[in-house]
């Protein structure tokens, strides 16, 4: 019963039956191994019609990755490794999408921060005052 959802989050997880696989031959230098075997996996999901987002997570998603989500993988010589990777990747995506950055707190300077900002402005101000031409009377 495990393999038939994805878990993206420790709240959100998909039903396998959503996603979409596609197997074709890698790309790239190979030897005869390579140009006969499809080990590359594309695996996709459509989030319109996904059933384990809710509305407002599918709306959040479809706006920052699209309304189909992709990974692909063809990174071993092997599909069942690459469909793990690409499963993986298709959750990295899907988690990051998801992910709600905590609203920033404004916050001002301390005081320690401010007088260390002033010295350094002074020890610029005397580098750039002591740079230029003597004085005659020198």
């Amino acid at each position: 019963m495990a393999d038939d959802r994805l878990r993206i989050t420790p709240t959100v997880a998909v039903d396998a039956s959503d996603l979409t696989y596609r197997v074709s031959r890698s790309g790239g230098p190979g030897g005869q191994h390579a140009n006969t075997t499809d080990s590359r996996v594309e695996v996709t999901l459509d989030v319109r019609h996904c059933s384990g987002l809710t509305p407002p997570q599918r709306a959040l998603v479809i706006s920052r990755v699209g309304p189909v989500v992709r990974a692909v993988a063809a990174d071993t010589r092997s599909q069942a490794k690459n469909r793990e990777l690409a499963r993986t990747r298709l959750v990295g995506r899907l988690a990051a999408a998801l992910r709600v950055a905590p609203p920033r707190r404004p916050t001002r300077a301390g005081r320690g921060a401010r007088e260390e900002r002033l010295r350094g402005k002074h020890r610029r101000s005397d580098v750039k005052r002591l740079r230029g031409r003597p004085d005659r009377d020198d």
